[in-house]
C-alpha cells in the first residue's frame, strides 16, 4: 500500500512544534475550525436557521459517523461524552446481585466509575484484570468472563500502554456466557477499524476530540437494535416522535424518533460541534479507516527501532496497536526528560514510567528526528 503523504499543510503545527500526543487530543484541521466557524456563524441570523435545520444538522453528522463505522445511521446517537453513552448503556443493561462487570487494569476512568455505581446499586461486583507484562490484554478478559459475568466494559487498545483487546474473541465469549459487550472506543476509533457486524457490541461510545479529529464536547454512541426500545437518561423534546412540527409540540407524545435517537442528547443540534466533527469524519474517509492504520503502523515502527537502538523497549505491532507507542525505560525515566522534552517543543505523554507517543498524518520526518535526538541526549 502507497504511504499516505504528510498533511502538516492542513493543520495550524508551527515547524519547530513537534506534536505526537494525539492520544491526548487531536489538533483540529484548517477544514474542521473552517466547519467550526461556519456553523457559529448560522447563529448570527437566527431568522435563517430554520426548524428543518435543527434536524438536517444532526443527521449530516450521524450519516457521516454510520459511514465511518460501516453501520446503519439508526444505531447512531449523538453524545455529548464518553461518560454520557456509557451512562446509557448502564442504565440498559441487566446487572443481578452477584454478577460481575469485567473492566481493564487502570482503565479510563470514564469507563470505571459508571460500573462501579451500577455494581454498588445491584449488588454486582467489578472485576479489573491484570496482564501478564509483555502481552495484550485479550487472555486476561477472556479468563475473567464466566456464567457470573453481566457485562464486559472493555477499550480496544488500552489508553496508557496501546496493548489490544481482541474485541472479536472477546465478544465471542461473552456471547457464550449471556453477557452484554460495552466498549470504549475514544483512543482507537478513526485510528483503527472495528468490525461491528463481527464484534457485536450492546454498545459503543467514541469522543470526537481525539482520533476522530474533531471538537471537545460531542461523541458517537452505537447502540445494538435491540436495545433500540429502552430507556434514554434524559427527556428531552426533539427525541420524541413528530418534533419536527413546531407548532405541535405541546401535543405531547410516549413514542420516539426511529432507532439510537431516543439516547441523543438535548440541545443536539449544535451547529458548530457537528458540522465541525462532521468535516473532521470526512478528513478520515478521505484516506480510508484501512489505510489510515497502515500509515501511522509503518510510523511507529520506525519510531520502535530508532527508540530501540537506544535501549528503549515497546511491543511489537499486533501486540500493541498500530497508533500507540509505549517506550519503556530500563534504567528509569531519565531525570529532567519532561523539561527537555518541553524546551524542545516536543508533545508527547508520561504514562507512569513509560513515555507514550501516538503520532498521526500532520506529523513529518523531522518531528520523529527531533524526538530521538531528544531522547539520545537525555539517555546520554
Amino acid at each position: 500500500m502507497a504511504r499516505i503523504a504528510s498533511q502538516r499543510h492542513r493543520f495550524a503545527i508551527p515547524q519547530d512544534v513537534h506534536y505526537l500526543n494525539c492520544a491526548y487530543m487531536g489538533p483540529l484541521s484548517h477544514e474542521v475550525s473552517e466547519a467550526m466557524v461556519a456553523g457559529a456563524r448560522a447563529k448570527e441570523q437566527p431568522w435563517n436557521f430554520r426548524p428543518a435545520d435543527f434536524f438536517r444538522i444532526t443527521e449530516d453528522f450521524r450519516s457521516r459517523a454510520a459511514k465511518l463505522t460501516e453501520v446503519d445511521a439508526d444505531c447512531i446517537a449523538v453524545v455529548p461524552s464518553v461518560s454520557y453513552g456509557l451512562a446509557v448503556a448502564a442504565a440498559n443493561l441487566p446487572v443481578a446481585r452477584g454478577q460481575t462487570i469485567v473492566t481493564l487494569g487502570d482503565q479510563f476512568p470514564s469507563n470505571v466509575y459508571i460500573w462501579q455505581e451500577k455494581a454498588k446499586h445491584c449488588g454486582g461486583d467489578v472485576i479489573a484484570v491484570a496482564r501478564a507484562s509483555h502481552d495484550c490484554w485479550t487472555e486476561a478478559v477472556l479468563d475473567a468472563i464466566g456464567a457470573d459475568t453481566a457485562v464486559v466494559a472493555v477499550p480496544h487498545n488500552h489508553w496508557a500502554d496501546g496493548r489490544i483487546v481482541d474485541l472479536v474473541r472477546v465478544g465471542e465469549k461473552a456471547r457464550e456466557h449471556g453477557a452484554a459487550l460495552v466498549l470504549d472506543l475514544t483512543q482507537s476509533l478513526g485510528a483503527m477499524p472495528l468490525d461491528f457486524a463481527q464484534v457485536q457490541p450492546d454498545f459503543a461510545v467514541a469522543a470526537c476530540y481525539k482520533w476522530l479529529m474533531g471538537p471537545y464536547g460531542v461523541g458517537m454512541l452505537y447502540v445494538a437494535p435491540k436495545h433500540h426500545g429502552g430507556e434514554p437518561i434524559e427527556h428531552n423534546w426533539i427525541n420524541r416522535a413528530g418534533s419536527e412540527d413546531f407548532a405541535r409540540l405541546v401535543d405531547y407524545r410516549d413514542d420516539f424518533q426511529p432507532g439510537a435517537r431516543r439516547f441523543d442528547m438535548g440541545e443536539k443540534s449544535n451547529a458548530p460541534l457537528l458540522m465541525g466533527a462532521g468535516a473532521a469524519l470526512d478528513f478520515l474517509m478521505e484516506f480510508g479507516v484501512e489505510a489510515i492504520p497502515e500509515e501511522l503502523g509503518e510510523r511507529t515502527e520506525e519510531l520502535a527501532r530508532e527508540a530501540g537502538s537506544l535501549g528503549l523497549t515497546s511491543a511489537p505491532l499486533g501486540t500493541r496497536a498500530p497508533h500507540f507507542l509505549s517506550l519503556g525505560f530500563p534504567e528509569g525515566v531519565p531525570e529532567g526528560l519532561t523539561e527537555t522534552l518541553a524546551e524542545r517543543q516536543v508533545h508527547v505523554s508520561l504514562r507512569g514510567t513509560s513515555l507514550r507517543v501516538t503520532p498521526h498524518l500532520y506529523n513529518t520526518p523531522a518531528d520523529t528526528q527531533v524526538l530521538i535526538e531528544t531522547l539520545r541526549d537525555c539517555l546520554g
